[in-house]
């Protein structure tokens, strides 16, 4: 029986942000950094930011604080981004290009291996000097890309079969950005990417602050 404290996504979403935080503190040569310090520069209470490190063991030094480049390590390694992480992208419209081409991905070692699309126009096309290939064939493909992740970047009436095709490909994590709700099973995790629910949520907030 798996015994482990089950993380809430939150922490993992938090996580990032520390891991983010650190890459920049590693880059302007600081060293230590205490729980405070990270409250000023993220607003993620001292608090929540030890509670959520808490779940995976014991972190810093009494009155010394978190050494960067090993908390960096240590965070990266809970994430596993400590490796390289294959992933395709499904759907090169503009935004599946966009992706492509981000260069921040490749930093944090999420490498995309294939591009797929059922375009023909852009079939055979290359895009950031990597090839587009025909849906079609990502079962086939994936047996030797060994992708588990996959980005989902197409209108939402594709949006269904595209997820159930890479699911039988062997992709066991999917980043929606179509404006629809997948199905899929449990074994299939989820994100979701919505840029409406986003405005949505800045129109209302910028709305109540202007009132206040």
């Amino acid at each position: 029986m798996n015994t482990a404290p089950k993380v809430p996504i939150p922490t993992l979403e938090r996580l990032a942000t520390y891991l983010r935080y650190l890459i920049d503190l590693e880059a302007s040569n600081i060293e230590t950094i205490s729980s405070t310090e990270v409250e000023k520069q993220t607003g993620i209470n001292a608090a929540q930011f030890r509670k959520d490190l808490s779940y995976f063991g014991e972190f810093g030094k009494p009155g010394v604080g978190y050494n960067v480049v090993e908390l960096q390590a240590r965070i990266a390694r809970i994430l596993r981004i400590d490796r390289e992480q294959p992933v395709i992208v499904l759907g090169c419209g503009n935004l599946g290009s966009a992706l492509i081409g981000y260069p921040g991905l490749g930093e944090q070692h999420f490498n995309i291996v294939g591009i797929f699309d059922s375009n023909a126009k852009k079939i055979g096309q290359k895009i950031f000097n990597r090839e587009v290939h025909d849906i079609q064939y990502l079962k086939d493909l994936n047996r030797s890309l060994q992708a588990r992740i996959a980005i989902i970047a197409v209108p939402a009436t594709a949006a269904q079969a595209v997820a159930d095709s890479a699911v039988a490909a062997g992709v066991r994590a999917l980043l929606n950005f179509a404006p629809i709700i997948l199905k899929v099973s449990d074994s299939v995790v989820v994100r979701n990417v919505s840029f409406l629910q986003e405005l949505a949520v800045l129109s209302f907030q910028q709305a109540v602050d202007q009132k206040r």
